[in-house]
């Protein structure tokens, strides 16, 4: 069956309710029906248009990004990081943050969910930030056998990830522009 295309609004409401009730009851509480009440659907057009709860999930957090990384070029490549982090928000980076660490768990224990944030939210970033990389390089800013380059996704992970465990404290703009500077570009040799 060929799915209906919904407005830009409509579906932007459906994520926002995916969305929230991922953050009141987590991934593995989350039902296509509480989606459907939620939103006043039917579960018969959830499922026609996204066909499971991991893919309606995977393209929520997605929708829910600010910005394609890959659209930002300031010239340098502290410029377009520096640019990254302006578009966040310091209490959506909060929310988001405890929605990732809640799915990080699910994604141990269901791999149509790991599928399809790989697919739907991981690749899309590993892309823009390649594209990052690669302007920088043709720019000469870094080297390309420049070794840190191929753990610059892992280092951006690891700053969410560590800042929660070492200091109890979520990721902040002020944060991760220092993280920036001090850590992620001098490895790069910027």
């Amino acid at each position: 069956m060929a799915r209906t295309r919904l407005t830009p609004e409509r579906e932007s409401e459906l994520y926002g309710a995916t969305l929230d009730l991922l953050r009141e009851v987590g991934y593995d509480a989350l039902t296509m029906d509480a989606v459907a009440a939620r939103t006043h659907s039917s579960k018969a057009t959830l499922y026609r248009q996204w066909g499971s709860k991991p893919e309606l999930v995977a393209r929520a957090l997605r929708a829910n990004k600010p910005a394609d990384v890959a659209q930002i070029d300031t010239g340098s490549l502290r410029g377009d990081f520096h640019a990254m982090v302006e578009m966040a928000d310091d209490c959506q980076m909060e929310r988001d943050s405890a929605l990732m660490r809640g799915l990080a768990h699910a994604v141990h224990t269901n791999p149509d969910l790991h599928q399809a944030l790989r697919d739907l939210l991981i690749e899309p970033e590993l892309n823009g930030l390649g594209v990052f990389l690669r302007r920088a390089v043709d720019r000469g800013e870094v080297s390309a056998d420049q070794p840190a380059l191929k753990y610059v996704t892992h280092m951006l992970v690891g700053a969410f990830v560590a800042r929660q465990l070492v200091e109890d404290r979520s990721v902040d703009k002020a944060f991760l522009r220092d993280y920036l500077d001090a850590v992620l570009l001098p490895a790069l040799g910027v």
